[in-house]
């Protein structure tokens, strides 16, 4: 009875933390996203000079718009954004406009914040994939992000120099944070892919950044502090040594992670993403022969 007073006490009140979201052209879902969050009491939305509505969406919501102007190489969107922007609060939240929290992160979070003798740094949030309007209940789930953390203490790890052509904020990048980490109850909506052509033109460019990865080999999951997480990465680099990737890739999705329990929208996101790891394997082969033998055509 005493946590549901206090809990009545404490709505409406907003929760004394920093909420960023990276955007770009993402009139489709940023008011679902800012609506989702309503009461975090600070909002940046980093904007990538949008031709659509995304300003205007931001500005409705009471967020502050904050326009990023990519130079190339390094610091990407988000880590820019962690040591640029005049934030209020010790806490910052980090959503995608793809992604949104359930009603009870409010008071998950609002614990988290106020407490002064929390122990941990960052919290770890699973997320749920949506694939064609519906959700993904095993295919890519459970799936960790570490988004919630003191934002002094918090970087976007840097994987490679190099120059991606995969656009310009962090794509499988996680965040590393000086200190421990515990994990939220709640778990985030991910609106990733409404249509098969999102799917396709997000991993055509994500598979950019895969090959640029896979010839310079700097990958390294040794500071990652969720062991899920830290094991997926090293499978990973084993992952990418093996013949009949695209295969596998598949198998593991359909089968491994139960796609196949998901009914036709699992065997086509399976599909997806063998089809993924083929353009991967395939971008990295024609960029490692251009190297070797110039002219040739890279990706």
């Amino acid at each position: 009875n005493h946590s549901k007073s206090s809990q009545q006490m404490t709505k409406g009140i907003k929760v004394p933390i920093s909420l960023l979201v990276p955007c770009k052209n993402e009139e489709s879902n940023l008011a679902r996203c800012l609506q989702s969050v309503s009461w975090i009491y600070e909002v940046f939305v980093v904007d990538s000079q949008s031709t659509d509505r995304t300003a205007s969406i931001a500005e409705e919501h009471g967020a502050k718009v904050v326009q990023f102007e990519y130079k190339g190489g390094w610091p990407k969107k988000k880590n820019w954004a962690l040591e640029n922007l005049p934030f209020s609060y010790e806490w910052v939240l980090i959503l995608d406009a793809d992604e949104c929290l359930p009603p009870q992160a409010e008071e998950e979070i609002r614990a988290i914040v106020t407490n002064d003798e929390i122990e941990h740094s960052g919290y770890w949030i699973n997320r749920r994939y949506f694939f064609l309007g519906k959700p993904l209940r095993h295919a890519y789930f459970p799936n960790w992000n570490l988004r919630l953390f003191k934002h002094k203490l918090g970087r976007y790890e840097k994987i490679t120099d190099l120059t991606t052509g995969s656009g310009d904020h962090e794509i499988h990048e996680h965040v590393l944070v000086q200190g421990s980490t515990g994990k939220l109850n709640s778990i985030m909506d991910h609106h990733a892919f409404p249509t098969i052509e999102s799917f396709v033109e997000k991993h055509n460019r994500y598979s950019n950044w895969e090959a640029v990865v896979e010839n310079s080999a700097q990958e390294d999951s040794s500071t990652l502090q969720h062991e899920a997480v830290k094991s997926k990465r090293i499978l990973r680099k084993v992952f990418r040594r093996l013949p009949f990737r695209p295969t596998l890739r598949f198998l593991y999705v359909y089968l491994w992670q139960g796609g196949i329990l998901d009914g036709w929208r699992g065997y086509i996101f399976a599909r997806l993403h063998g089809q993924y790891e083929f353009l991967s394997a395939a971008k990295a082969k024609a960029s490692s022969l251009s190297r070797k033998e110039p002219g040739k055509t890279s990706i």
